[in-house]
């Protein structure tokens, strides 16, 4: 393509050829002020506030947005005739646009009041026209379309059409008014839209807004505007590999997937799904299945791609000892060991896995699976010991090691100090799926038994429903009320499918025992609960007391550590090793990182700690500190996303899991998983939320040399 030499207000310009004199000049940094015309979008002309004058012909402006350069063109854009036809079409643009900036959430983020402020326009005499269209489908989600700001630029209906392919959005005409309306004026979620959020970006005023609390403010944009990725501990590219499952190219999602954690097929079992709780698609119906899909493609790749990229650097001749074998001990020895250093990872149990292979029930979380991912951290040079108790961890730099990483979890569970308690006929949540984990006996859990479980989250339904199926009758009570309870909704009603009685909005009162055996607690109903100076407060209903019966009580209200001085490190009241930055400990050398420094989290969190554990010990040892992986080149998302009749509808798929009559007294898999024509239905539903980004801004006036 060849170049063009112009002058703009007597200043040579260089264009493109093809270029339009607007595309010249702001390439140039020489400003023309301009609102329908966006860089992402084919002129349209509409505004008329980029007129300019062309050789030396003021009785014959132009449009700068679609008049191509020319070899020896001469631009002027400012004369009192240019300005005076500005202030005009800003003057009608205004006509019927509300006076109140401040009362519009894009109040000092407008292109439209930017352009006031230039042009020196203010709302006029033409301010008293008055339209009724601007009330119609005006009631949508995610998407606040406040159309009586529409000053009718027509960038969304062009990014809608043009960049999109979905074409929704066009002028209209109703009693005499002009608008920008769906077809016959259907809200968006009837139109067919894909709330991709293309007009919204464009939208130079407030007409078009995302919803309130659709995106987080406290994130820099492009991060919010990808919510999945950005609440996952890990911000594994999300939308990539949903895209790839839609396209059915299953290796390359879990490439995507590896690019960030080790444990796939773990987590595409168990993750709390931080992620969903995220997407933006549950302001229509349901989040999409991100934690599902994981599972599916995982389950689906048959070529296992990755391995191609994945590579372990040169031997550094650093050694380093990871203390503990569960998700954040795994995960900073593998990384750890892909950089070059030796790694032991000493484990006190028997089994590596940590809660993955001694807490989660085998009936979520197969073994095999589990097992499978650890091959791999072992196949990159991991030196796993098993049955090694270590003591002292600071102990460890004087037996050779350069380096250690503390990654011991919370695996001790807390007792409540209950009145009437009965030593032996109480246990704690993780001590009970420890023991069925490892095939050891349960004496307090079993047929006949009459169980309590104490808590409401994840882990106390697993104690609930491991108990179940050891033939127990089981009660979960809880403090909080049904809606709050912290368990996957999944979790608490295949409990309850399954038997288990559940009754949230409890305190516990006091055991109730006869001759040294517990029999019973009683409770009493609450209609809320709070802390103050760390300090719990409940709201008893009055005369709401209950003895419920139990001769086992388990405990399930949360976890810590069991370390002691005696471990080598400076510990803080709760019993976690102290800090010094990022996490390093008060001794130069050891680093702590997962549920043995945050407390009881999840496996994906886990998994982020021992991460950035591994950067953080690489960089000690004269690393880079880089642990991240590029393993898969995957083909640019297409921004034509098309129509797609009832999108906005489209349910979330439901795997099929086993009746409960076939699960009560098994631990076979419950979830059987979605069959590929679901999968690819399912990934269909993302918003495709990464395309805003590739939208450029647009830059006000204010960033020009010529201003």
């Amino acid at each position: 393509m060849g170049t063009i030499r112009l002058t703009i207000d007597g200043t040579e310009v260089t264009a493109a050829e093809g270029q339009s004199v607007l595309e010249a000049a702001l390439a140039a940094d020489l400003y023309i002020p301009h609102l329908c015309s966006h860089p992402d979008l084919t002129p349209e002309s509409g505004c008329k506030l980029c007129v300019v004058e062309v050789d030396g012909d003021a009785g014959q402006p132009v449009t700068a947005c679609n008049t191509p350069v020319r070899e020896g063109m001469r631009v002027v854009t400012q004369s009192e005739g240019l300005n005076k036809l500005r202030r005009t079409a800003m003057e009608l643009m205004l006509a019927g646009h509300p006076g109140d900036c401040t009362s519009c959430r894009s109040y000092l983020n407008c292109e439209l009041q930017a352009m006031m402020q230039y042009l020196s326009v203010s709302h006029t005499r033409m301010r008293d026209v008055h339209r009724t269209a601007t009330r119609l489908t005006s009631d949508n989600p995610l998407i606040d379309r406040e159309m009586e700001r529409c000053i009718q630029c027509g960038r969304c209906v062009r990014a809608c059409r043009d960049l999109r392919g979905v074409g929704i959005l066009d002028y209209r005409k109703k009693d005499g008014e002009v608008y920008i309306g769906t077809p016959d004026d259907l809200p968006l979620s009837q139109a067919d839209c894909r709330f991709c959020g293309a007009c919204v970006e464009v939208c130079p005023t407030g007409a078009l807004q995302d919803r309130e609390g659709v995106f987080r403010k406290d994130l820099p944009r492009e991060q919010a505007l990808i919510p999945c990725s950005a609440e996952c501990p890990a911000h594994i590219n999300i939308p990539d590999y949903l895209r790839m499952i839609a396209e059915g190219r299953y290796a390359e999602a879990v490439a995507v997937i590896r690019e960030k954690v080790p444990f796939p097929h773990t987590l595409g079992r168990v993750c709390t799904h931080y992620c969903e709780k995220g997407c933006k698609r549950s302001g229509l119906n349901s989040a999409v299945a991100i934690r599902d899909l994981k599972r599916f493609a995982v389950e689906h790749d048959e070529t296992q791609l990755w391995r191609e990229r994945s590579v372990r650097r040169p031997a550094t001749g650093k050694r380093v000892a990871v203390v503990g074998a569960g998700p954040c001990g795994l995960t900073a020895a593998y990384y750890l060991a892909k950089k070059g250093h030796a790694v032991d990872l000493l484990e006190r149990l028997p089994v590596a896995g940590g809660m993955m292979t001694t807490g989660i029930p085998s009936y979520r979380l197969p073994r095999a699976e589990v097992q499978a991912e650890i091959d791999v951290i072992l196949e990159a040079g991991v030196n796993l010991k098993t049955g090694v108790d270590v003591k002292n961890a600071a102990g460890l730099l004087r037996e050779g090691y350069d380096s250690v990483v503390v990654a011991v979890g919370a695996a001790a569970g807390k007792i409540l100090p209950l009145e009437g308690s009965v030593p032996g006929r109480c246990m704690t949540a993780v001590e009970l799926l420890r023991e069925v984990s490892l095939g050891e006996d349960t004496p307090l859990v079993g047929p006949g038994r009459q169980v309590l479980v104490l808590g409401g989250g994840n882990v106390a339904f697993d104690a609930a429903r491991v108990s179940a199926r050891l033939g127990a009758s089981v009660t979960v009570t809880c403090l909080e009320a049904r809606e709050q309870m912290p368990a996957d909704e999944e979790e608490i009603e295949q409990a309850q499918e399954e038997g288990v009685t559940v009754l949230p909005g409890r305190t516990n009162l006091r055991f109730v025992n006869e001759n040294g055996k517990i029999t019973g607690l009683e409770t009493a109903r609450i209609t809320g609960f709070r802390f103050e100076a760390g300090k719990l407060i409940v709201d008893r209903v009055p005369g709401s007391e209950e003895t419920l019966d139990a001769d086992t009580v388990i405990f399930a209200a949360g976890q810590r550590t069991d370390l002691t001085e005696a471990f080598g490190l400076p510990l803080n009241r709760f019993g976690y090793p102290e800090l010094e930055t990022g996490h390093l400990t008060q001794i130069s050398g050891v680093y702590a990182a997962g549920d043995a420094v945050t407390g009881t989290k999840t496996v994906i969190d886990a998994i982020q700690g021992g991460r950035e554990a591994a950067a953080e010990v690489d960089a000690f040892l004269g690393g880079d500190g880089d642990i991240g992986e590029h393993l898969v080149d995957l083909p640019p998302a297409s921004p034509e996303i098309g129509k797609i009749e009832g999108f906005a509808c489209r349910e979330r798929a439901r795997s099929a899991v086993l009746p409960p009559d076939q699960r009560r007294d098994s631990f076979a898999v419950v979830d059987g998983g979605y069959t590929e024509e679901q999968a690819r239905a399912e990934a269909a539903r993302c918003l495709k939320c990464p395309l805003r980004t590739q939208i450029q801004t647009v830059k006000l006036w204010t960033a020009y040399a010529n201003k």
